[in-house]
Formats: C-alpha cells, structure tokens, sequence
C-alpha cells in the first residue's frame, strides 16, 4: 500500500472512530433527540448517514463491491442506544482495510461511473477513485460539525 492510501485508510479510520466516540454514552432520548428548526436531524441519524455514505463510496464505488444503500431509510433511523452504530463503523473499519489493501496505486485515478442509488442526492457523474474518497473524508467531516452542534444544542435546551 503506498503512502498515499495509508493516509486515506487512516483518515477514513479516525473518522469511524470519531463518529463511535460522538454516540457512545448517550441515552435513547439523546441520540434520536431533533432540534426544534425546519429539517434537522438527530445524532444517530447523523452517524447512521455517515456510515452509510462512507460504506457506499469506499465499497460501492470506488472499490466497486456490491452494496446496497436505502439513503432515506439513513434519515428515518433511530435506536435506543448506540450499538448498532458502534457495530457497524467497526466493521466499516475492517472492510476498508481489506479493500484497500487490494486498490493499486494506479487506480486511484480511474474513473468510475456510480449507481444513484450510492450516489446520494443530485445526478450521479463520473469520479475518479481519488474523488471518491475525498467526497468521504469532506462529507463525514461536515456531518461530524453538525453532530457536535445537534449534541451543544441538545444539551444547552435539556439543562
């Protein structure tokens, strides 16, 4: 594995970690708690949308495993705590390694043309493998900023 991919495995890595850091230790009513304002989202939605993103753009598209993606399904989740959540990013983890493991450096410049249904929202267009990772990277980082302002926001109305 060049340099390169180390990098992206272990930045992919912290943002996994970072999202098992975020939900652990909160209760039913934090993780599903939505801020009174327009379309937002509650924290677990937020990780669970993080995961599925991650998963359908490393695996699906970039490393071009089949996976199947229900994203509205993303933004309809909720639990009563944290596990499921945890669970999956730890397999995310393991996942990405061995797929990685297998991409050759030169295929970081591939094209690959996405199904919509990993792509997300909007039209699918074509991205090389390299921009698939980096949509990961960028897109979980944002998702994490609204994490930590639903859990200040959370708690600054629960006292």
């Amino acid at each position: 594995m060049t340099s390169e991919l180390i990098t992206i495995v272990s930045r992919l890595q912290r943002i996994l970690d970072e999202v098992c850091r975020v939900v652990e230790g909160l209760d039913e009513a934090q993780l599903n708690w939505r801020p009174p304002a327009g379309e937002t989202n509650s924290i677990y939605v937020l990780a669970t949308h993080i995961l599925g993103n991650a998963e359908a753009w490393v695996l699906g598209i970039a490393c071009e495993l089949p996976i199947e993606r229900d994203r509205a399904a993303e933004f309809r989740s909720a639990a009563p705590d944290a596990s499921a959540i945890v669970a999956k990013a730890r397999e995310l983890a393991r996942r990405f390694e061995d797929a990685l493991d297998e991409i050759r450096p030169a295929e970081l410049e591939e094209t690959r043309d996405p199904p919509a249904a990993l792509w997300g929202a909007g039209t699918p267009k074509p991205v090389t493998v390299r921009e698939a990772f980096f949509h990961v990277i960028e897109h979980a980082n944002e998702h994490l900023g609204h994490i930590a302002v639903t859990r200040d926001w959370m708690r600054a109305t629960q006292g």
